[in-house]
């Protein structure tokens, strides 16, 4: 695991990135999800919505987990409650391509999360959202 707190990097990692898979997504109007699933679309990324029960969201096709998106992720980024991040991280073990991050939202962290991915080349972001820092560093 590399700690990417610093702003140099997480401007390169979403300069470089181009597909996200959002986990707890839903086009809910109003809903932090839904707000910034749209702004990464309209910033240019493959989005990919990931939720167990809802289909279609964004009028996109939606995956019941990690391990079903078929193509290659850059970023994961998670909006559902810490305690459900250890569960994430392992399916991120599970993917054919690991993602270049393992981002959690705004008000969430796992250390558990950041211990299973440590020995991972992947990124793990904590508590900071990714539309927030998409405006701050690449002024969108």
């Amino acid at each position: 695991m590399m700690d990417i707190q610093r702003d140099q990097d997480i401007k390169s990692l979403l300069q470089n990135a181009k597909t996200i898979a959002v986990v707890g997504a839903k086009d809910k109007p109003g809903q932090p999800v839904d707000n910034v699933g749209r702004y990464l679309m309209n910033a240019g990324y493959i989005v990919i919505p990931v939720h167990p029960k809802r289909r279609g969201v964004w009028g996109l096709d939606t995956y019941p987990d990690l391990t079903r998106v078929p193509v290659q992720v850059d970023i994961v980024d998670l909006f559902r409650a810490s305690d459900y991040c250890p569960d994430h991280a392992l399916e991120v073990l599970e993917m054919q391509h690991p993602p270049m991050a393992f981002w959690m939202q705004l008000g969430i962290s796992s250390i558990q999360a950041a211990e299973i991915l440590k020995d991972r080349p992947v990124q793990v972001i904590q508590d900071k959202c990714i539309k927030v820092e998409h405006q701050r560093l690449l002024g969108a």
